[in-house]
Parts: C-alpha cells; sequence; structure tokens
C-alpha cells in the first residue's frame, strides 16, 4: 500500500485553498502567492485524479495505491447469467424456439438484478471499510501506534479500491445503457 494516501476529499481542500492563495494574490497583487496557490490547485487536480486510478479485471479492482480487492460474488454470477443468456436468446432465435429465447430474456433479468446486489453491496461494504480505516488511522496515530495505522490504512485502501470498481462498472453500464437509448432512438426515426 502506498503512504501517500491519494484522498478525494484532500484533493478538494488542496484546491480550495489554493483557489483561495491566488486569489489573494491576485488581490494583493503578490505574485508568489499567486503562483503558489496555482501550483497547490494543479496538484490538487493531479491527487483527485490519482484518487480514481484503477485497474478493473474480471472479478477484481487495484488501484493506484497498490491495494486489490476482489468483486463480491453475486456480479461475477450475474455477469456469468447475462453471458449464458445471450446463447440461449440467440439459440432459440435460431431455431425458433420461443420458449428457449424467453426463458434466456429471464436468465438475464436475472443476472442484472444479481449483479446490481454484488455492485451495491461492493459500494456499502468499500465505503464502510473506507470510513473505519480513516477514523482506525487517526486514532492510531493519536496513541502513536504505527502497525494499526499501517492496518486501518490497508482496509481503507482495499474498501477504496471495492468502492472504485463497483463505480466503474456502474457508470460502464451507464454508459451502454445510454448508447443503447440513443441506438433505439435513432432506429425510431
Amino acid at each position: 500500500m502506498s503512504t501517500e494516501n491519494n484522498s478525494t476529499l484532500k484533493s478538494y481542500i488542496d484546491s480550495a485553498t489554493g483557489a483561495v492563495q491566488n486569489a489573494v494574490g491576485s488581490v494583493i497583487g503578490n505574485r508568489g502567492d499567486q503562483a503558489e496557490g496555482q501550483l497547490k490547485q494543479e496538484k490538487a487536480h493531479a491527487e483527485h485524479a490519482a484518487s480514481h486510478d484503477t485497474a478493473k479485471l474480471p472479478g477484481f479492482t487495484a488501484t493506484s495505491d497498490g491495494a486489490v480487492a476482489a468483486d463480491h460474488p453475486d456480479r461475477q454470477s450475474g455477469s456469468w447469467n447475462q453471458t449464458a443468456s445471450a446463447a440461449k436468446e440467440f439459440i432459440g432465435g435460431t431455431i425458433g424456439s420461443e420458449e428457449l429465447k424467453q426463458a434466456g430474456r429471464q436468465q438475464n433479468r436475472e443476472g442484472q438484478e444479481q449483479e446490481a446486489r454484488g455492485q451495491v453491496k461492493d459500494l456499502g461494504e468499500g465505503a464502510k471499510d473506507r470510513v473505519t480505516g480513516q477514523l482506525g488511522n487517526a486514532a492510531a496515530a493519536l496513541v502513536g501506534d504505527r502497525e494499526k495505522q499501517a492496518e486501518y490504512q490497508a482496509q481503507h485502501d482495499v474498501g477504496k479500491a471495492q468502492q472504485r470498481g463497483a463505480e466503474h462498472d456502474i457508470q460502464k453500464e451507464a454508459e451502454a445503457q445510454k448508447r443503447a437509448n440513443i441506438d433505439n432512438h435513432k432506429a425510431d426515426l
């Protein structure tokens, strides 16, 4: 895990601080404060981007912090059910079996619901682990327990990976649905 915690919240605070410093420097005519404020803003934007960097692979997510989180089993099973359902629908259409096509559509709906349940679980668990890790890290720092700090930081980082993985998949599905809606609209014209 990285000792440099790329925090979204910290990036927002740093960006706001930089903007204020830049503005104050501009008002009082201090080019040094302006430049320093601009640098803080640029660093905050880079930190924000780094806090969202993930590598989403089938079954797990890795973050730029080095944390890796496995997807909830419902996400994988739901995805598999959707893939299998497409085969059923195709075969049903090919051989003229409306019953097989309907079974494929039903399995697809069930797979989508199962995957969504897994995503919600990953989002919730990830958020919980991030908060618990952050609070535990702060408490351990107060008493000087470096070992516990590292444990809580790892919990935070894995929670972040879990949450970012679910967010990635949800965003990807939303974009696919938007494209499908646009294609359907174009076909209706």
